[in-house]
């Protein structure tokens, strides 16, 4: 027997889980998908802090959809009753003349957010466990801090659950079709029909909504600190740094669990199907992150007391995709995170419901558009 909804929804990580809250909140029949757990440490989202930033050295256009993202994660917070996004100050960091630095600058400048700039010895002062080039530049902008995933996308779900969605784990898409009046989606389980479909299943974006969106290995380590006291929330702003090699690294203080925790944006560049690439850390990865730590940040430099892999769901501009599949006006995409995407979740869960019932957004998402390829 199929079952009918207004929504389905196949993903169920961190776009997908607020994409379901939003729908059900919005009086729809939603029913969320997920192959894995919810949440799961199995694709993007997880990690135990992510990085939010308001300045936003990739592109200005991002800063009006980060600021209803703050606003969104506070409402989650206010109902979930649990604190989700901590506050450290966030830094861009690298030479003047470098993109981390100069678009951080811009995207400031264009939408009045407050900022500071520090050079190596300023940095050094007020954050001793920093130790940058002294060619090096900082943005520092006061409302950077991190997000907790896992309580996130927990938040997210039950919410969706005391709307009235149907969230069902460990249970995979094996196709989807569209039909007369909308879309149906088989899976191991059963078949189910809705009016509309999204698709926010992360790295498996390129398979389920045939998009150019490749999956890409990614390890993050959590390094034991020399001097604990100098990795602190309190203390330890998060940050992007450009390298002189124009290699890009980030990190966030010590939460939760022991140790300072980085990562490189695109790690060792292994792409491929997700289901082909080994999360399993690996000697090198821990030999490249500290390594890093080592040259800028060696009282945090010590050996991984933690390792964990993840997957980018790299789109080729490194830009989202938010949009209806062209040609197809009942099946709607959230995807292309690209290593920058969780912190985005609360407006872009909103986005994809207007998308749903209204077929357009207030918020600009020109920049994420599916046919741009």
């Amino acid at each position: 027997m199929t079952r009918r909804f207004d929504v389905i929804v196949v993903g169920v990580g961190g776009m997908g889980s607020a994409a379901c809250y939003h729908l059900a909140r919005r009086g729809l029949r939603v029913l969320g998908l997920d192959r894995f757990e919810i949440p799961n440490e199995q694709g993007s989202s997880h990690g135990l802090t992510r990085v939010i930033r308001l300045a936003y050295n990739e592109d200005p256009a991002y800063v009006p959809l980060l600021r209803r993202a703050y606003a969104g994660w506070r409402d989650l917070e206010t109902e979930a009753g649990k604190q989700l996004l901590h506050t450290t100050g966030s830094m861009d960091i690298s030479r003047p003349d470098q993109r981390v630095f100069e678009g951080s600058v811009r995207s400031c400048e264009e939408h009045e957010l407050p900022y500071s700039v520090l050079d190596a010895a300023e940095v050094a002062r007020r954050f001793p466990g920093y130790k940058l080039d002294p060619e090096m530049m900082a943005v520092l902008q006061p409302d950077g801090g991190f997000v907790l995933p896992e309580p996130a996308i927990t938040a997210h779900a039950q919410g969706a659950i005391a709307a009235g969605a149907q969230l069902r784990s460990s249970e995979r898409v094996l196709a989807w079709e569209v039909i007369s009046d909308g879309a149906r989606v088989t899976t191991d389980r059963g078949t189910y029909d809705a009016a509309n479909l999204v698709l926010t299943a992360g790295a498996w974006m390129g398979e389920i909504a045939d998009l150019p969106v490749v999956a890409e290995r990614q390890v993050l380590a959590w390094l034991q600190a020399e001097q604990p006291q100098l990795f602190t929330p309190d203390r330890f702003p998060v940050f992007v740094m450009q390298t002189a090699d124009d290699d890009l690294y980030y990190g966030l203080p010590q939460f939760g669990v022991p140790g300072f925790k980085l990562g490189r944006y695109h790690h060792f560049e292994e792409r491929g199907l997700a289901d082909g690439l080994d999360r399993t850390p690996r000697a090198d990865d821990e030999a490249m992150l500290r390594a890093f730590a080592g040259r800028y940040f060696p009282a945090g430099a010590g050996p991984a007391l933690r390792m964990t892999g993840c997957l980018f769901e790299n789109a080729p501009d490194e830009h989202f995709i938010i949009d209806r599949l062209p040609g197809l006006p009942q099946v709607i995409v959230g995807g292309g995170g690209s290593g920058h995407g969780f912190k985005f979740c609360p407006v872009i869960g909103e986005i994809l419901a207007d998308l749903v019932i209204d077929g357009q957004t207030p918020h600009d998402i020109g920049l994420f558009r599916s046919d741009r390829f």
